[in-house]
């Protein structure tokens, strides 16, 4: 059981470089309760791609999780809200 919601939207634009883009994360349970980090990311408008990561323990999951954000974070993309 996922103890606390892990969801993460943030986006990077840069009108000089014709750059709009987005990345998502979220951690959720299976349905054989096992976490699942589900990872979304393209051009802001457009479907993009994904990408699911399976784990046996939620701490596995939330450090995956956080260092994706610190890599986003360092790269400029900033949080956005998002309605998905």
């Amino acid at each position: 059981m996922i103890a606390l919601p892990y969801e993460l939207y943030v986006e990077r634009t840069d009108a000089r470089k014709n750059m709009a883009r987005y990345y998502a994360m979220s951690i959720e349970p299976t349905l054989f309760g096992e976490a699942c980090l589900t990872r979304r990311w393209g051009r802001i408008g457009f479907r993009g791609q994904s990408l699911v990561h399976h784990f046996e323990r939620e701490e596995e999951a939330v450090g995956l999780f956080l260092a994706i954000l610190r890599q986003k974070r360092s790269r400029g993309y900033i949080p956005k809200p998002h309605f998905l």
